[in-house]
C-alpha cells in the first residue's frame, strides 16, 4: 500500500492542530454550513468540545477541522462531498467505540451521525433503523412492538459499527449474527451517491457491508434488518473457585459445541475469577440439566450458580457490563481492547489459560460461537470466522494512573501474541488492534482479495482510508492541505 506525504503526516501525528484544513478559507465552510440541515461544529464554535467527543477518552486531544451534526442524508452527501473536493480525511461516529479512535480525526470532517437515530418497526418485522441508533434505545423499541434484533447488550453501543463488523451476540446461536438479519442498507459512497443497497441492488456492496468492517466503503445512513419474535429467556451464572480456570477453560470448549443451539455462553476470566454467564431458549429445567453436565466436566462445583427467566429486555440488560469495564465511568470510558478467534479446541488448554490470566491488569472476554453462525458459508457475506467455536475480546485499562494507552497496548500485545496454534492469524474486526500483526488477513481472512476490490470499485480515490481500512490512501495532494 503507498502512503503519501499527507497521509503519512496524519497517521505519524506530525500535522499540526490545523494542518489539514488550515489553507481553507472560512467561507469555503460558510458554503459547507449552508448545505446542511443540521449543524456545523468548528473550532471555538460553541458546542465544539462537546460534539467532538467520543466514548473513548483518551483520544480527546484530537481536533477535528469540524463536526457534521447529520440529520438528513443529503447532509452526509455534503460532507463527503466536501472532504473529497478538499483532500480532507472524513470518518464516520455512530456510538464513537472504536478502540483506536478511528471515528474522530484531527484536521479532518467527522460525520457525527447520532441524529440518525429513528427507528421505525414494520408490518412483518421488519426494522428501519437509523445508522445513529444506539442498542439500548433499538432493544426496548422493537420489544414493544414483540420483536428483538440479534445483536450486542451493551446500550451504548452504536448500531452501525457493530452490524458492518459482523455483530456478535447473547443469541446469535440461535439466530446468526446481527449482520445476518440485514436486509438494505442505505450508504453514501466516495462519489457522493446516495444508494439503496440489498441482495438485487448492487449485491457485491451489500455483501461487503456484511462483516466488512465500519468505514470502509462509504457512510450508512440507515439500515433494514429482519427481526425476530420476542420470547423471555432464561439466563445463568456460574462463578467457580479460583484456581479452576483451567479446568473450566478444558471443559467448556468441549461442552459448548456439543449443547442446543438454544444455549449461548460468555467466560470471563482472570487471576482472581472464572465464571460463566449465558442464555437459554428454552425451559430451565433443561438448562439444569446442561449446566449440570459442565459441572461434572469441570470437576469442581461452582461457589455460587444463579439461574433465571426473565422478560427479553431484563435480561439482555443483565449482560450489559459497563460497570465492568475497565476504565468505564459514567458514558465515557478510557481503554482499549484487541482479539483472537478459538478456532479448533486447545490442546492444551492450562497453557492457555495460563497466558490469558498472566496479567492481572487484563481481562479476557470468551464468547461463544458455532450454531446459527456455523452455517452460514464463510464466504457468503463478508465475516470470515463462520467456524470459529469462539471469540476472545482482551481489555487493559487506558488510565494515564494505570500506564495509559501505550503501556495498556504493551500488555495486551503480550496475551495475543503469546496464544498458541489454535487462534492462528485471527481477529475480530469490530475490536479493532492497531498493532495487530497481519490485521488484514486477521480480520478478513479469505474474503480479503473481494473486500479489497470491492473497496477499490466504491473509493478509487481513498476518500475513507485510514489506517486500518481496506481503501488505498489517496494519490493527490489539495493545494491547501498540508
Amino acid at each position: 500500500m503507498t502512503v503519501n506525504r499527507r497521509t503519512f503526516l496524519r497517521i505519524s501525528g506530525a500535522v499540526p492542530v490545523a494542518g489539514l484544513a488550515g489553507g481553507l478559507p472560512g467561507d469555503e465552510w460558510d458554503r459547507l454550513r449552508r448545505k446542511l440541515a443540521g449543524p456545523l461544529f468548528r473550532p471555538g464554535d460553541p458546542g465544539y468540545p462537546e460534539a467532538k467527543q467520543g466514548y473513548f477518552t483518551m483520544y480527546d486531544h484530537r481536533v477535528p477541522a469540524a463536526v457534521v451534526g447529520a440529520t438528513r442524508i443529503e447532509d452526509v452527501q455534503a460532507a463527503v462531498g466536501f472532504a473529497a473536493g478538499h483532500d480532507l480525511p472524513i470518518a464516520a461516529r455512530s456510538g464513537g467505540h472504536s478502540y483506536p479512535g478511528y471515528s474522530t480525526v484531527d484536521g479532518g470532517i467527522v460525520v457525527d451521525l447520532s441524529r440518525l437515530a429513528g427507528i421505525e418497526v414494520r408490518p412483518g418485522g421488519r426494522a428501519v433503523i437509523g445508522a445513529g441508533a444506539r442498542l439500548g434505545p433499538i432493544a426496548t423499541t422493537l420489544a414493544a412492538a414483540g420483536r428483538v434484533l440479534p445483536a450486542g447488550s451493551c446500550d451504548t453501543v452504536g448500531i452501525a459499527g457493530l452490524a458492518l463488523g459482523g455483530g456478535v451476540g447473547v443469541l446469535d446461536r440461535r439466530y446468526g449474527l446481527t449482520c445476518d438479519h440485514l436486509e438494505a442498507a442505505r450508504i453514501v459512497t466516495a462519489d457522493g451517491r446516495a444508494r439503496t443497497v440489498s441482495a438485487a441492488s448492487e449485491p457485491d456492496l451489500f455483501w461487503a457491508l456484511r462483516g466488512g468492517g465500519g468505514g470502509n466503503f462509504g457512510i450508512v445512513t440507515a439500515f433494514t434488518f429482519r427481526t425476530v419474535p420476542i420470547t423471555d429467556v432464561a439466563t445463568f451464572q456460574l462463578s467457580f473457585p479460583v484456581g479452576t480456570q483451567a479446568a473450566l477453560f478444558a471443559a467448556w470448549q468441549e461442552w459448548q459445541p456439543a449443547v442446543p443451539d438454544e444455549l449461548w455462553s460468555g467466560m470471563g476470566l482472570g487471576d482472581d475469577h472464572a465464571n460463566l454467564g449465558g442464555t437459554f431458549l428454552g425451559p430451565e429445567t433443561r438448562l439444569k440439566e446442561l449446566l449440570d453436565d459442565l459441572i461434572r466436566r469441570v470437576g469442581t462445583p461452582p461457589a455460587e450458580q444463579r439461574r433465571r427467566t426473565a422478560d427479553h429486555l431484563s435480561a439482555m440488560r443483565s449482560f450489559d457490563d459497563r460497570e465492568a469495564r475497565p476504565g468505564a465511568v459514567a458514558a465515557r470510558a478510557a481503554y482499549v481492547g484487541t482479539s483472537r478467534m478459538l478456532t479448533r479446541p486447545a490442546a492444551d488448554p492450562a497453557a492457555v489459560v495460563d497466558v490469558l490470566i498472566r496479567d492481572p491488569g487484563v481481562d479476557t472476554i470468551i464468547d461463544a460461537g458455532g450454531g446459527a453462525i456455523a452455517r452460514v458459508g464463510v464466504r457468503d457475506t463478508a465475516f470470515p470466522h463462520r467456524h470459529a467455536l469462539a471469540s476472545l475480546q482482551f481489555l487493559h485499562s487506558a488510565e494515564p494512573g494505570e500506564g495509559g494507552e501505550a503501556g495498556a497496548r504493551r500488555s495486551l500485545a503480550a496475551v495475543r501474541d503469546g496464544l498458541g496454534p489454535e487462534f492462528g492469524t485471527t481477529g475480530y474486526v469490530n475490536y479493532l488492534d492497531p498493532e495487530l500483526p497481519d490485521w488484514p488477513v486477521a480480520y478478513y481472512g479469505p474474503n480479503l482479495p473481494r473486500l479489497r476490490a470491492v473497496a477499490r470499485k466504491y473509493d478509487p480515490r481513498g476518500i475513507f482510508a485510514f489506517p486500518q481500512g481496506l481503501s488505498e490512501p489517496r494519490s493527490t495532494v489539495h493545494k491547501g492541505a498540508l
